[in-house]
């Protein structure tokens, strides 16, 4: 009776522990709540400041203030503040960890372990060895330990090599993979600055071809005047002086939005008020790059390139880590502690030995697992040589637009000239009645046109030269450090 009610208390207690872990855990079925968006958002601490005292905190925030930016500082502030360049970084702090996770199994596994439990169990003892009147149970007995645990693998065919030789390839992968994000935010930039100072410039041009329309619709107002020309002449330069305003106000609204997407791709806040530095290229002659040169540069430079031969490097790798697999394994390994019934256990209890493991059968899953790395393997060459055809044409397309945009400049600027020269004369002849205000009208909507086409030509030509540095995969300007 009095073991019938032990055994019946030994399992009230096990049953009563399973359920209180059951119940601890129950609060793990709820979904996670998600962070705000406001922990992201550049600044939160502005939200509730004014206009102008946010924008005046903005600029002193980014060092910005009484600066007109060049594109250069445009580049240093993306690279320093996008968040595309960020986690370009962090995938290689990512990476380096890795491969400090490769290098663990090579320093020994310590471990410490505590214990209690409280036990009773049945002995089968043969006939003959028991005792008349000797109880069959063992226990219940307290069961107290305490002990350091060490292993350390002596040899493993290499597959910790082989391990550690993919964790730096990949880290190496990553570093290039940074490099060609650092690319495209500097191509990203230098399109958004160009951008950004074409529609400057075309707002100018907006201004001075609405200055030349209401010069002409004076012009007209005294001829008719005069009686020189008629009602017609007057209302004709009206239109023109109207439609000018139209293209004005859409100049400016052209400039508001390149503003916002150069603070985009810098990876600041879009209503920042940045004030670019508007450098004419008038010391740059558009010439055209040597072609087969850009071919081999391109091949030997590009960063994705460069990545594409890492993760190679990293496959092979793999390849060995699975073949390590089909060989033994020794370990040393080796135990010390206590061991008792009591709460500080005073029994020596320790282990001391070598084991050597060699794998027979694991379900073909070896097998597979080396020719799944081979195919891989085979994959990412494959994909090296179609980079390779991708970057020779990049660099090829990057180099007709290159042409393409410098031979624009050249007839642009002749188209200018001549259009120039048109309006002059065509002023001229109507200013003393010779022309009529057609020919004034058509030459001073053809010169708004050619002034519109060779800024657009001229700052073409150098978005151009920038991507083709793009793709030969030298834009990022030097003296511009890497943040990682």
């Amino acid at each position: 009776m009095h073991d019938e009610k032990r055994t019946l208390n030994n399992w009230s207690l096990a049953g009563a522990a399973m359920l209180s872990l059951a119940v601890s855990g129950c609060h793990t079925f709820d979904a996670p709540a998600p962070p705000p968006v406001e922990d992201y958002l550049r600044r939160p601490a502005l939200k509730s400041v004014s206009k102008t005292e946010r924008e005046v905190a903005l600029w002193a925030t980014e060092g910005l203030t009484n600066r007109s930016l060049t594109v250069e500082d445009c580049v240093r502030i993306a690279l320093d503040k996008s968040p595309l360049q960020r986690a370009a970084r962090e995938g290689v702090v990512a990476a380096q960890e890795f491969v400090g996770e490769s290098k663990a199994p090579y320093y020994p596994d310590l471990s410490a372990n505590a214990s209690y439990s409280r036990w009773e169990r049945h002995a089968f003892l043969p006939n003959g060895l028991g005792q008349p009147g000797m109880s069959s149970t063992i226990g219940p007995t307290d069961d107290w330990a305490a002990g350091l645990r060490a292993r350390y693998t002596l040899f493993d065919s290499g597959e910790r090599h082989a391990q550690l030789r993919v964790a730096l390839s990949r880290k190496e992968a990553a570093s290039e993979e940074a490099a060609a994000v650092r690319q495209d935010v500097a191509l990203a930039v230098h399109q958004a600055y160009y951008g950004h100072v074409a529609a400057r410039v075309t707002h100018s041009i907006a201004e001075k071809n609405l200055t030349r329309a209401e010069d002409h619709l004076r012009l007209a107002k005294e001829r008719l005047e005069a009686g020189a020309a008629p009602q017609l002449d007057v209302l004709r330069a009206q239109v023109e002086a109207s439609d000018a305003k139209l293209s004005l106000v859409k100049a400016e609204n052209l400039v508001r939005i390149s503003r916002g997407n150069l603070n985009t791709v810098m990876g600041l806040p879009v209503e920042l008020p940045v004030e670019v530095a508007v450098q004419e290229d008038n010391s740059t002659e558009p010439n055209d790059a040597n072609l087969l040169p850009a071919l081999d540069r391109a091949i030997h430079a590009r960063p994705e390139i460069k990545g594409a031969l890492q993760r190679i490097t990293a496959s092979r790798s793999s390849v060995d880590a699975a073949r390590s697999t089909f060989g033994p394994k020794v370990r040393a390994e080796g135990q010390m502690g206590r061991r008792d019934t009591g709460f500080f256990p005073k029994d020596d209890d320790w282990l001391v030995g070598i084991s050597i493991e060699q794998p027979l059968f694991s379900g073909f899953a070896r097998l597979h697992k080396l020719d799944r790395t081979k195919a891989e393997l085979s994959q990412e060459e494959a994909h090296l040589e179609q980079l390779l055809l991708q970057v020779r044409q990049e660099v090829w397309n990057a180099h007709s637009q290159l042409k393409e945009a410098s031979d624009a400049v050249r007839s642009a600027k002749v188209l200018l000239d001549h259009s120039q020269e048109s309006l002059r004369a065509a002023r001229e002849r109507y200013a003393s009645g010779a022309g009529t205000i057609t020919d004034l009208l058509d030459s001073e909507t053809a010169l708004f046109r050619a002034e519109a086409s060779e800024i657009e030509a001229r700052w073409d030509y150098l978005i151009a030269q920038a991507s083709f540095k793009r793709a030969t995969g030298n834009l990022v300007p030097d003296g511009i450090a890497r943040n990682w």
